[in-house]
């Protein structure tokens, strides 16, 4: 569904993104782990059009062929079914849940453009936008402001936002950023449930939901994939033990999950240290 080749990062003399060779495949669930400032971010804002490559490809799977969207900016690639999350909660406050989502199918869809038009007029819309929010498990909250949601409902919001068009492939970047271990456990349901029906790469710090949610694990480190395979294999590898693992055993959080869920609502530790 989705691929890279060679593909590259540089800001002046610092490498945030280093070759990096990756493939997508339908309907898997995929985590990208790795230290902060290991560069999951820039590579998702690479592959979603927000940075432009030094080198490198990324194509997405079309109609049975690979297209090439290297160049392409971020509704481009939104067009061609690649949808993404942010780690910082990013909806519109002040409309209600379900006009976050009604907006966001609008978008996708060929009547984007007709601003003009009475939102009523949407139906088709409005119905997508209520069936996603029965998925998420927001239904009975459709009419409340999205600024009166609990942050783990916003979260959930937000990957109704990224259901919108009914993308190929998401990318979901620490949904479970700053949420409450109460709400942890809707969210996971959440991100197993899309991923039956959607290729899903996940950027995550929590390691048990990781090692228990992820048919394979990528990590990143210094730019650099230093490892690729399903859980069990990166878990046991003595290279992403000694970069970012650290010991960790099934059952014990990672320290690094504490610390990133708190600075959820501040400034992304990987920006411009990527």
């Amino acid at each position: 569904m989705l691929r890279t080749a060679g593909l590259t990062k540089e800001f002046g003399g610092l490498t945030a993104v280093d070759s990096v060779d990756f493939e997508l495949e339908d309907g898997e669930l995929c985590s990208l782990i790795g230290p902060n400032g290991a560069g999951k971010t820039t590579f998702f804002d690479l592959l979603t059009g927000v940075l432009t490559p030094t080198r490198g490809t990324i194509e997405i799977r079309d109609d049975g062929g690979w297209l090439d969207v290297t160049d392409a900016v971020p509704d481009e690639t939104a067009s061609l079914g690649l949808h993404r999350s942010y780690q910082i909660t990013n909806v519109f406050p002040t409309s209600t849940v379900l006009e976050n989502v009604r907006v966001a199918a609008q978008a996708a869809s060929a009547d984007g453009a007709k601003v003009w038009r009475n939102a009523g007029a949407f139906d088709a819309h409005i119905e997508e936008a209520r069936a996603i929010l029965d998925r998420v498990g927001l239904a009975e909250q459709a009419d409340t402001t999205a600024e009166n949601l609990s942050h783990g409902a916003k979260r959930q919001l937000e990957v109704g936002i990224a259901l919108a068009g009914d993308p190929d492939v998401l990318l979901l970047d620490e949904p479970n950023a700053g949420v409450s271990s109460e709400s942890v456990g809707r969210i996971i349901d959440l991100i197993e449930d899309v991923a039956t029906d959607h290729a899903v790469l996940l950027v995550e710090h929590n390691m048990d939901i990781v090692m228990n949610v992820s048919d394979r694990i990528v990590v990143l480190n210094q730019g650099a994939v230093i490892a690729d395979g399903p859980p069990e294999d990166v878990r046991g590898d003595p290279t992403v033990q000694e970069a970012y693992l650290g010991g960790y055993e099934a059952g014990s959080l990672d320290a690094k999950s504490d610390e990133a869920e708190t600075q959820s609502t501040g400034t992304d530790p990987e920006e411009g240290a990527a």
